[in-house]
C-alpha cells in the first residue's frame, strides 16, 4: 500500500506537470465538453487540475492498494474499475475525457465525450482517485506514450519531430530494415489489431520511420518527417474521421498529401497507440517506486 500524496508528488515531478504548463488540448476540451451539459468542473475537479488539465483530478482515500491504467475514460472501462476498485485505489489515464476518433472501416467519431456525471459521483461516493496526464505523456523521452511505441518497434532514437507542450510529440528513429508489409504485419501485432490504416506511399524498404501516438493526421509535422528522411509514418490515426467541418477540413488534406508523399503513412487507432504506454512502461514505473499492483485495463474495441 502507497500514499496518494506520495504517488501524486512523484507523478508531477516526473512528467514535469507543473512545468509544462496548462495542457495545449485540454485547457480547451474540459470546459467545451462538459460546460454545454452544465456540469460544474471547476468546483467538482482538484484545483491543480482545473489550472492545469493534468495530475490529479480527483482526489479519493490516501491509501492506495492498486493502480488502474488505462489510455481513455470510456464507460466500460470505467465501469470496470468502479467494479473492481477498492476506497483509495488510483485510475491513471491519457486523456481525461473519452474520445470517439472513428473507424476507417466504420462509422465516423463524434470527438470528446464527457463522463457521465454518475460516474464521477461513483467514484468520488467510492472514495476513488483519478490521474490524468496528457501532453506530459506524450512528449517523455523515456515514458511516454509515443516512447513505448518506439521501444516496442526496436527503434534508436534519431530526432524529434513536431514540438508540442514541453517537447516533441514525434520521434525520427532508425529501425532495422523492413518491407512496407512487413512493418503492418509488426503493428498488428504489437497492437493486437484486426486491421490497420494504410495510405501513402510503397517504399521498397524502410530504415526510418517517424513515430507519433495519438492524432497524427496533421500535414504539416508529415512533412517535418518525410524531410527529415522517414521512409513511414506510425502514428494513432492518419486521417481525421470526426464527423464536423474541422474533421472533413483536416481529412481532405491528408488525403492530398497521402497522394503526394513517398512515405508509406499506417495508422494503428489512437486507443491501441496511447494504450501502449500503460500495459509496459507505466506498470514498470510504478512497481518500482511503490508496493503497490498495477492493472491495465483495455478497452474492448480500438477502432470507435
Amino acid at each position: 500500500m502507497a500514499s496518494l500524496t506520495v504517488i501524486d508528488r512523484a507523478l508531477d515531478e516526473f512528467f514535469g506537470v507543473s512545468a509544462a504548463g496548462p495542457d495545449p488540448g485540454f485547457s480547451r476540451f474540459i470546459p467545451a465538453t462538459y460546460d454545454p451539459i452544465h456540469f460544474d468542473w471547476r468546483n467538482t475537479f482538484e484545483p491543480g487540475f482545473t489550472t492545469l488539465f493534468n495530475g490529479l483530478m480527483l482526489r479519493g482515500a490516501e491509501d492506495v492498494s492498486t493502480v488502474f491504467c488505462s489510455v481513455f475514460p470510456a464507460a466500460e472501462v470505467l465501469d470496470e474499475f468502479l467494479e473492481a476498485a477498492r476506497p483509495g485505489d488510483l485510475f491513471f489515464t491519457h486523456h481525461p475525457l473519452f474520445i470517439e476518433t472513428g473507424d476507417p472501416r466504420g462509422e465516423p467519431g463524434r470527438g470528446f465525450l464527457p463522463i457521465a456525471p454518475d460516474r464521477i459521483e461513483a467514484m468520488r461516493d467510492k472514495a476513488l482517485s483519478f490521474y490524468s496526464c496528457h501532453a506530459p505523456l506524450d512528449v517523455h523521452p523515456e515514458v511516454g506514450t509515443t516512447a513505448a511505441m518506439v521501444d516496442a518497434l526496436g527503434g534508436r532514437r534519431m530526432d524529434g519531430f513536431w514540438p508540442y507542450g514541453a517537447g516533441y510529440a514525434g520521434v525520427i528513429c532508425a529501425v532495422e530494415p523492413l518491407a512496407r508489409h512487413e512493418l503492418i504485419t509488426r503493428l498488428r501485432e504489437i497492437f493486437d489489431l484486426p486491421y490497420v490504416d494504410v495510405d501513402g506511399g510503397h517504399p521498397a524498404a524502410i530504415r526510418r520511420l517517424a513515430v507519433v501516438a495519438g492524432a497524427g493526421y496533421k500535414v504539416e509535422p508529415m512533412r517535418e518527417a518525410e524531410a527529415g528522411g522517414a521512409q513511414a509514418y506510425v502514428t494513432g490515426e492518419i486521417h481525421d474521421r470526426i464527423a464536423d467541418d474541422y474533421g472533413r477540413g483536416l481529412l481532405a488534406q491528408t488525403k492530398v498529401f497521402a497522394a503526394e508523399t513517398a512515405m508509406a503513412l499506417i495508422g494503428v487507432s489512437h486507443a491501441a497507440s496511447e494504450h501502449l504506454v500503460m500495459e509496459t512502461q507505466m506498470p514498470e514505473w510504478l512497481t518500482a517506486r511503490f508496493k503497490i499492483e498495477v492493472v491495465p485495463l483495455a478497452p474492448s474495441t480500438w477502432w470507435r
